[in-house]
C-alpha cells in the first residue's frame, strides 16, 4: 500500500493502534498456567470490541486470532492447551483488518522473570528493529534494513533466522515489497518510497538460520534449547524518520527493561 491521501493514513493510524493496543492488552495478562488458547482469547476480545479482524483468519483461515510462539515455536503457533511455565519465551503477533487496512506488530516476551540469555536476544533484537527503522528513507535502496539487522546481529554474536521476511503491509497483510531480507545481499535492487507501507520484523537467535514448518502446517521451529525474539512495527516511509503507526497508548516491559 502507498498511501495517496489522508483518509488512507487516518484509517492506517486507527488499525496500527488497534493492533498495538491489542498485542500489549495480551501482554499484560499473561500469566502462569495461562493456555496459550485462553490468551487468544483475550486478543480475539480486543478485536471484537473494536471492530477489527483478526488479518490471519480472514487472509489465510488460520486457527487463531493472534499467532502465539512458545520458546522453540518462533513464529506461526496456533493458540492451544499449552500451558505457559515461567521462563517461557512467549511471540504474540497481531494482525488486523478495520475498513479494509491492515497493520502487523509483533514483539517476544517472558514468563515471569528472563534469564541472561533470554534478556541478551532481545535486547539485541529490538536494537535491531530500531537500527533498521532509522535507516529507512524515501530513496534509499531496501537494502538498507538488512544491512542493519545483520550489523546488529554480528556485534551481539547472534544469527539470524533467514527465511522470516518483512513486508509491505496495508491493503492485505502481505503485499509488495515482498520478502525483505534480513540481510545484505547485492541481488536486492529495490529502493523504498514514499508513503510505502511496511512492516521490519528482525528475528534473532542463538539457534540455527532457518526455521522449518512443523506438521501443523503453520508452526515454524528452531532447535529446542535455543533462544529467539521477534519485534515488528508497521510504519510509513517518509523523506525523514518513518511514521511508525503501531505504538500502543501504554506499553508494557520488555525483558531487557530492567
Amino acid at each position: 500500500m502507498t498511501i495517496e491521501q489522508e483518509d488512507d493514513l487516518v484509517r492506517l493510524r486507527v488499525i496500527g493502534r488497534i493492533v498495538a493496543n491489542c498485542l500489549h492488552t495480551m501482554a499484560r495478562a499473561m500469566e502462569v498456567g495461562m493456555t496459550t488458547r485462553e490468551l487468544d482469547a483475550i486478543g480475539r476480545r480486543f478485536l471484537d470490541d473494536h471492530g477489527a479482524e483478526s488479518a490471519p483468519e480472514h487472509c489465510y483461515d488460520f486457527p487463531g486470532a493472534t499467532c502465539i510462539s512458545v520458546n522453540e515455536c518462533v513464529a506461526h503457533g496456533i493458540p492451544d492447551d499449552r500451558a505457559l511455565q515461567a521462563g517461557d519465551l512467549v511471540n504474540i503477533d497481531v494482525s488486523a483488518v478495520k475498513d479494509g487496512v491492515f497493520a502487523d506488530t509483533g514483539a517476544s516476551f517472558v514468563v515471569g522473570d528472563s534469564n541472561g540469555r533470554q534478556r541478551h536476544v532481545c535486547r539485541a533484537t529490538h536494537e535491531a528493529l530500531q537500527r533498521a527503522m532509522a535507516a529507512v528513507r524515501a530513496g534509499r535502496p531496501l537494502n538498507v534494513i538488512g544491512k542493519q539487522i545483520e550489523t546488529v546481529a554480528q556485534k551481539h554474536k547472534l544469527g539470524i533466522v533467514k527465511n522470516l521476511c518483512s513486508h509491505g503491509v496495508g491493503s492485505w497483510i502481505h503485499e509488495e515489497p515482498e520478502s525483505i531480507l534480513p540481510y545484505a545481499t547485492r541481488r536486492e535492487r529495490r529502493r523504498l518510497h514514499k508513503g510505502l507501507v511496511m512492516t521490519i520484523e528482525p528475528f534473532l537467535t542463538t539457534g540455527k538460520a532457518h526455521v522449518d514448518e512443523a506438521d501443523d502446517g503453520w508452526s515454524l521451529m528452531q532447535t529446542p534449547g535455543t533462544f529467539t525474539a521477534q519485534y515488528e512495527h508497521t510504519m510509513v516511509i517518509r523523506d525523514g524518520r518513518p511514521l511508525v503507526v503501531t505504538v500502543p497508548d501504554e506499553a508494557v516491559a520488555f525483558p531487557f527493561a530492567a
